[in-house]
């Protein structure tokens, strides 16, 4: 069986203090780390126990990952696991890249997100360039606020062609065509975000072939709808993976609506859904 795994553990915490995320700059306690990194462990622990079902995971916690050493560890031993044919995590590349000369490239890749306000250019570009360095493939993107669009014209133009430059339609800040048509020239992609997709009773790939689970292994169809299909740890959802419809009436956000059937985007970004690389562009 083919299974896609969205997980997101209890981590919350950011080194990044963007204004409009609700994680800005926000600290986790001592305690919640060792739960933070008790749950990974047995995440990870679950993945190599896997025999028979071809795996890709998503890591897509709420806060920054990567910084902590038990992220890094966990993507390079699941990267060398026979059984995981992808692993990839969202990240805004603040961390070092060192590590990942001990994954697999073939395996393992990232998605990036830059924050013009946040982390100097050259230092982002610099980590871009090393991550290309060591054959790492990744996606590199923008939140498209009016104000970010010089920065994201200037890294299109030093980021090498193949790698792809996405931009997320900033959220409750609507665009006026001109300002869509802009992004657009940077993202030929860019009009899949620009506005909610129509959901509801649509056929969708989560609950089937797509799962999301947290750091207590509570198995979901995706992060955006509370509805429990069981525990990955006990496989009692297992016996709740079917085909199924879409109960909200919206889907906005990139990793929920990428599975809609009535999208193009598996055959878009075919051999790059979780690290949002389109199809013929590697990084």
């Amino acid at each position: 069986m083919d299974l896609t795994i969205l997980y997101r553990g209890p981590l919350a915490s950011c080194d990044y203090d963007c204004p409009y995320c609700p994680f800005a700059k926000r600290r986790d306690s001592r305690e919640q780390l060792r739960a933070d990194r008790a749950a990974l462990e047995r995440f990870a622990a679950w993945v190599g126990e896997q025999r028979g079902d071809r795996l890709s995971i998503l890591f897509t916690p709420w806060g920054e990952g990567l910084v902590r050493s038990w992220y890094r560890r966990t993507l390079v031993e699941l990267s060398r696991l026979p059984q995981v044919a992808r692993v990839a995590i969202q990240t805004n590349l603040s961390c070092r890249t060192d590590w990942l000369a001990d994954a697999d490239p073939d395996t393992l890749a990232l998605w990036c997100t830059y924050h013009p306000d946040q982390t100097p250019y050259e230092r982002f570009t610099g980590k871009c360039a090393e991550l290309a360095r060591l054959g790492i493939r990744y996606s590199v993107g923008v939140v498209g606020f009016p104000d970010h669009l010089p920065a994201a014209r200037r890294l299109r133009a030093d980021l090498p062609g193949h790698v792809y430059l996405w931009v997320n339609a900033p959220e409750g800040h609507p665009l006026t065509d001109a300002q869509a048509a802009a992004w657009t020239e940077l993202d030929p992609l860019f009009g899949y975000s620009r506005h909610p997709h129509a959901s509801a009773g649509m056929p969708c790939r989560t609950g089937e072939s797509v799962i999301s689970v947290d750091g207590d292994g509570t198995v979901r169809r995706c992060h955006f709808i509370p509805a429990e299909l069981g525990n990955l740890y006990d496989g009692s959802y297992r016996e709740a993976l079917r085909p199924r419809t879409c109960p909200l009436a919206q889907c906005d956000c990139h990793i929920g609506y990428v599975h809609l059937e009535t999208l193009p985007l598996y055959d878009v970004f075919a051999g790059g859904v979780l690290e949002r690389i389109p199809v013929g562009l590697s990084g």
